[in-house]
């Protein structure tokens, strides 16, 4: 085959193969090839992003382990630690949408399982083309019952997350999936190979050839011939997966092993490479060894096959038949193929036949790092809303009905009743809300957690949208009376070749640093995920928060949940009102728009100071998000039955007040009784407040200048958002 031919086919330029044979000093043969292709693509090398990803805040006082390793590590006290990713299938998903999604949850619980923690609880972030199309609907459904066929079988919860629909994901849906899991401080286990001689195993399921190239084709824009893509795709198997999670735990616990890694992107070229290049060490295997499921695998495939469920296992000295014992008795593979060197090389045998003989370096810190050039074209993106303009020609009763048939808004519990969040039984505040929370057995400690995104602030303006996107995870978390102490992200761009691209991704990376520096929530890891774009038309540009807080005590928790009539109902925080970037905006005038401006986060800050040392005043919270105060108020109110009445100040137009999304503003529920302490600890903190209403028994009444614009049932509302979606997928072939 000519050589241009077999670089495209390993998506590697010329310039990288003169590289090649530079670190090699001679010609790569086609074993080396496909090593050189999976190491040094985008998903395993980050090269566009590794420049910037430096300039996000990595250290602070709770931080154990940030990025570098399968999993960021936090120290949440009594000697335990909460160790969390967030890791994108996105590629995978839009080909084979059930088994894409099903395998991007199996890794993400082998990075925690591997650091030495039980998996605990599963967020997903997931993004969808409009559901009138039924390409979408098909990826929709067959990506949730994916995250929840492995999920649930496994037995680990999936406790919250966010679904959202936009036409800029149709061909290139995003599936992030976060896993949070505990681990005594004092058993952590890393990938980090630095004991010359000493043995190495593979253990768990069989090798085949599905997923070889995997983390080729993440790195690449998909066209007309992605369907061809779908060998690239990987199988899971949630049982052998469970088996392998208290296999790997066992010997852990036993201390057994000196260092452990799971084959997940690049299969056991990527765990092999990784492990030695962190110990500053070479590998040894012969791929003779590795237990296969297909007759003739070539080296080339045993390599890059990105098979499930298989771990790399580095043996204690003296402790190889007690591993071996543990691993049988789970009934798994596990078999000695190699041993670590002093060499610094990635040596690959077939039969004792050397196959590859790479340096390991050039598979790790010296592969090729990119300065890619950018243009901040975005800032031709914003424009100015003149709310005089603002006036869909409909009454506001029937605005608010609209809104509430909005997949977008309405209730997602087609989407999260399908997992079970509830096994282990660890489940505070469940799916459904901003944030999630679960206790941590043996301790009065509870853990708040949530995924964040915003693509349409982001679109408008790169920097200030994604510290927009950092401030609405910090009141998520704070509302529910945590204290945040670690962050991880997925990030989500299209070609970063492209120099528009480029510019939304520099930007967005440096406003999340910023806004994560300033509420000292570190980035403990995370993952890039770019070329998420098909025939040359890129997602919006979707930077994803993962963020992690810890509750003292579960009389500190405080619900979004309405908790009893008569209670008054507060607007606290920023209480200017705009369109800029509104759903509302999008959805009446087909048309992203609006001048984001500087976030408030100091507003944000001084919500949380408030709320972290007033809790006892505050009965329920709920930040103002998506949707606006109308949507954040049914939700808070359909859980416990309750309704509202809401008064809309005279001189704000009714749609405005309802949908507008201005950021760093929270609703807040307090008793009649508490109104004078509460109202003068909002002021003594420095913020602005205005009293919006009260809860109901179960009705809903939104009045302006004393006359009812809109009036029903909590009932009724509550029944018709949870109808929207199924009846959609139901009515639509």
């Amino acid at each position: 085959m000519e050589l241009k031919k077999l670089l495209e086919q390993h998506n590697l330029t010329v310039k990288e193969y003169e590289r090649i044979k530079e670190a090699l000093g001679r010609e790569p043969n086609i074993t080396e090839l496909g090593v050189f292709s999976v190491m040094w693509s985008e998903h395993c090398s980050y090269k566009s992003s590794r420049i910037h990803l430096k300039k996000l805040p990595t250290k602070g006082e709770k931080v154990v382990q940030g990025p570098g390793e399968n999993a960021g590590i936090v120290d949440i006290g009594d000697g335990y630690v909460a160790v969390f990713k967030i890791e994108s299938h996105n590629h995978p998903s839009f080909i084979e949408p059930y088994q894409g999604a099903a395998t991007g949850v199996g890794g993400i619980l082998r990075d925690i399982f591997t650091m030495g923690a039980r998996p605990v609880a599963v967020l997903d972030s997931l993004r969808f083309g409009e559901l009138d199309n039924p390409l979408n609907r098909r990826t929709f459904k067959g990506v949730v019952a994916g995250i929840s066929g492995y999920g649930n079988s496994v037995g680990v919860p999936t406790v919250g997350g966010e679904t959202c629909f936009d036409d800029s994901y149709t061909y290139n849906p995003l599936v992030n999936v976060f896993c949070l899991g505990i681990a005594r401080k004092d058993k952590i286990f890393y990938a980090k190979a630095d004991v010359v001689g000493a043995k190495v195993f593979y253990a768990g399921a069989k090798t085949g050839r599905d997923g070889i190239h995997g983390a080729t084709m993440a790195s690449a824009e998909f066209d007309e011939s992605s369907e061809e893509k779908r060998p690239n795709v990987q199988v899971g198997d949630p049982f052998k997966e469970k088996l392998l999670i208290e296999a790997c735990l066992e010997v852990m616990d036993k201390d057994l092993i000196s260092s452990i890694q799971d084959m997940g992107a690049a299969g056991l070229t990527s765990s092999s490479v990784e492990m030695a290049g962190r110990g500053g060490t070479g590998i040894e295997i012969d791929v003779a060894l590795i237990p296969k499921r297909e007759e003739g695998m070539t080296p080339y495939e045993i390599l890059l096959s990105e098979s499930q469920e298989r771990m790399l296992i580095v043996a204690r000295e003296g402790k190889e038949d007690e591993l071996r014992e543990v691993f049988n008795k789970w009934d798994l593979d596990i078999v000695e193929i190699g041993k670590i060197t002093d060499t610094g090389k990635f040596m690959v045998k077939e039969n004792g036949e050397v196959v590859a003989d790479i340096p390991v370096e050039y598979l790790t810190d010296n592969a090729p790092v990119y300065d890619r050039p950018y243009l901040n074209i975005f800032k031709n993106r914003e424009s100015k809303i003149e709310k005089k303009d603002i006036k869909p020609d409909k009454k506001i009763e029937d605005i608010i009905e609209d809104m509430l048939k909005d997949p977008n808004l309405a209730k997602k519990n087609w989407v999260f009743e399908q997992y079970d969040h509830m096994v282990q039984t660890n489940s505070v505040i469940t799916p459904g809300r901003g944030a999630a929370v679960i206790r941590v057995k043996g301790t009065d400690k509870f853990l708040s957690m949530s995924v964040d995104g915003n693509p349409d602030f982001v679109y408008l303006n790169p920097y200030e949208g994604a510290k927009r996107i950092v401030t609405e995870a910090y009141l998520n978390i704070v509302t529910t009376g945590a204290t945040p102490i670690g962050a991880t992200n997925c990030l989500n761009f299209g070609n970063p070749e492209k120099e528009e691209i480029m510019g939304e991704f520099k930007n967005a990376v440096e406003g999340m640093g910023e806004a994560c520096r300033f509420f000292n929530t570190p980035i403990t890891g995370g993952n890039v995920s770019f070329y998420n774009e098909t025939n040359g038309l890129p997602i919006k540009p979707t930077p994803v928060l993962g963020l992690v807080g810890v509750i003292e005590g579960k009389e500190n928790i405080i619900y979004p949940d309405f908790q009893d009539e008569d209670d008054l109902i507060y607007l606290v925080g920023n209480i200017d009102f705009s369109f800029d970037g509104s759903y509302f905006i999008k959805k009446y005038y087909k048309k992203t728009m609006g001048m984001i401006g500087k976030t408030p986060m100091e507003t944000a800050k001084k919500i949380g100071d408030f709320i972290l040392s007033e809790r006892c005043l505050i009965k329920s919270a709920n930040d103002v998000s998506n949707g606006g105060i109308f949507t954040v108020m049914v939700e808070s109110a359909e859980y416990n039955g309750k309704g509202f009445e809401l008064n809309i100040p005279e001189n704000i137009e009714e749609s405005l007040f309802l949908f507008g999304e201005t950021p760093s503003r929270v609703i807040m529920t307090i008793s009649p009784k508490d109104k004078e302490s509460f109202e003068k600890e909002v002021e003594k903190h420095g913020l602005s407040y205005m009293k919006i209403g009260k809860i109901t028994d179960g009705e809903i009444k939104i009045d302006k200048n004393g006359k009812t614009v809109y009036q029903n049932n909590m009932e009724n509302i509550t029944e018709k958002r949870a109808k929207v979606i199924p009846d959609i997928l139901k009515n639509r072939k």
